[in-house]
């Protein structure tokens, strides 16, 4: 093991100073996957620093999103092909051509022992809602609530009235950041959820710690306790190999193969969750023409960075977002490399003599790889890229104003949650500073289309508008790939952020 090596692994063992103890689990071995109950589940995903939070409403990285599931549960999610399911809500109806909904919810308990009721619900949302709570990741999204007309139906009734039509509501209630908290829920430091784990501990940047709920209303885990750990990419792999944890989340098509026959560690892998590429800054030159934006485009040899950076792990992108998710248009011809044509491109627009600025990180994996990668596609047509590598802490927040280009990943979401929170005009994460008004109007009146197929070409011209002159360069739809030890059973593949991804308390040791 090389010294780098060691460094990684002891920054995961070494937790058990902290009080956060790594030590054998509680349950005994075994080669059976019936599901049996007991056992501490160690889970290590890439961390944050002291970025991460416990705030449910406030959570941007996987490490958060998978503490908070464990914690709190939200009013609806989403299945693999990214359709709203219930959770907390058992039904959903709209009424008045999709302004007014009432949502219907199931007896559910706080660990506290206060039995869930509308006005939770209500108190979830203002807080979401909170205009001072810039960091509130939904608050754009269910923006369209009209909060001061909301109100309770009974104890387990909730009417929410939108400002405008909206026939995804169900589906911008099952995003990240929706988590529902007890109301008067102010401390993030001390959470109370209706969630299947029990707050235990938290260390921001190094490991959290949770007890089974056994008043869960979707049962209790079957583990005793879960321990979410922060712990960058090779040690993360070092110690699920070791035997020093039994999940390992987001791991790289190098440690998959590096795996491959080993009997003590499986890959899970999920096809197409998501999408990575590159976001080209619309409001500054050159990519506010068109023509400039068009030919990085062109230029990006699409089967090439999959093969490289992917490891073959994934299928080449067409600059939408969403492949093989709902309202994903059909029938779009795959965009090609054309280098003489983005050449001719660049030179009409004046983008030849003027280099630009390619800013990435170690945030993601694979990231700076294919950063240089594009940077010598992008020479072979005289455009001169450099490349800027910035903090992984900050990148993703740093991104929104640094760099003339900048890598981008999605995991898994709606495409019409990916359109509001990331193309229309004054969305949070509008990296490309894409902003027109008649798309936005077109996106709203799709949203208002009761019928979904009606609906599902109108979305489909929004991507096609966004691939044609947009500043997405989407070039491929990676696998996500889990490793898990071959003691842990009930681990399914699913895309990041829907219902049964991170689903700790359906998991069990054998």
């Amino acid at each position: 093991m090389s010294v780098g090596s060691r460094r990684g692994f002891l920054g995961v063992a070494g937790l058990a100073g902290a009080g956060i103890a790594l030590g054998a689990c509680g349950g005994s071995g075994g080669g059976g996957t019936k599901p049996r109950r007991g056992g501490t589940l160690r889970a290590a995903f890439p961390g944050a620093g002291a970025k991460e939070t416990l705030d449910p409403h406030a959570q941007r990285q996987f490490v958060d999103i998978a503490r908070h599931k464990a914690l709190f549960d939200r009013l609806v999610d989403l299945d693999a092909a990214l359709r709203p399911v219930p959770r907390l809500a058992t039904r959903w109806e709209q009424r008045d051509d999709a302004t007014v909904w009432r949502l219907t919810l199931r007896r559910a308990v706080f660990h506290d022992g206060h039995v869930l009721d509308a006005d939770d619900v209500l108190y979830s949302l203002s807080r979401i809602l909170d205009p001072k709570a810039a960091d509130h990741l939904a608050r754009t999204s269910l923006g369209v609530i009209d909060l001061a007309k909301c109100r309770a139906v009974g104890a387990r009734t909730v009417e929410l009235v939108l400002k405008r039509p909206n026939a995804e509501l169900p589906s911008l209630l099952g995003m990240t950041g929706t988590a529902v908290v007890r109301k008067g829920y102010r401390d993030p430091s001390r959470p109370v959820g209706t969630g299947p784990f029990r707050f235990r501990s938290f260390q921001p940047g190094r490991a959290f710690a949770a007890r089974r709920f056994d008043e869960h209303w979707d049962g209790a885990p079957y583990v005793d306790e879960v321990r979410i750990l922060s712990a960058e990419t090779e040690a993360r792999g070092n110690a699920v190999q070791a035997g020093e944890v039994e999940y390992a989340h987001e791991m790289t098509p190098t440690f998959a193969r590096l795996v491959r026959g080993n009997p003590r560690v499986r890959i899970v892998a999920t096809p197409r969750s998501g999408a990575v590429g590159f976001v080209l800054k619309t409001d500054r030159p050159p990519f506010d023409d068109p023509d400039a934006a068009l030919a990085m485009k062109l230029l990006a040899d699409r089967r090439r960075l999959v093969e490289v950076v992917l490891g073959g792990r994934g299928e080449p992108g067409n600059d939408m977002y969403g492949l093989g998710y709902r309202y994903y248009p059909r029938g779009v011809a795959q965009r090609e490399r054309d280098v003489a044509e983005a050449r001719r491109l660049l030179r009409k627009a004046g983008a030849l003599n003027t280099p630009v600025t390619l800013y990435t990180s170690t945030a993601a994996d694979g990231f700076v790889d294919a950063a240089h990668l594009y940077a010598r596609q992008a020479a072979e047509a005289g455009l001169r890229v450099q490349v800027s590598t910035g903090p992984p802490e900050t990148y993703f927040t740093d991104l929104l104003d640094r760099g003339t280009i900048g890598s981008h990943r999605c995991g898994a979401m709606p495409i019409p949650t990916y359109i509001s929170e990331r193309l229309l005009t004054g969305a949070p994460q509008n990296v490309t500073a894409w902003e027109r008004t008649d798309f936005d109007g077109a996106f709203a009146r799709a949203q208002a289309l009761v019928d979904e197929e009606e609906r599902a070409p109108a979305y489909g011209r929004l991507l096609r508008t966004v691939r044609d002159a947009g500043g997405l360069v989407l070039w491929g739809h990676a696998d996500w790939l889990n490793a898990v030890s071959a003691r842990v059973h009930g681990v399914a593949p699913a895309p990041p952020n829907t219902v049964d991804w991170a689903r700790f308390d359906t998991v069990w040791l054998g």
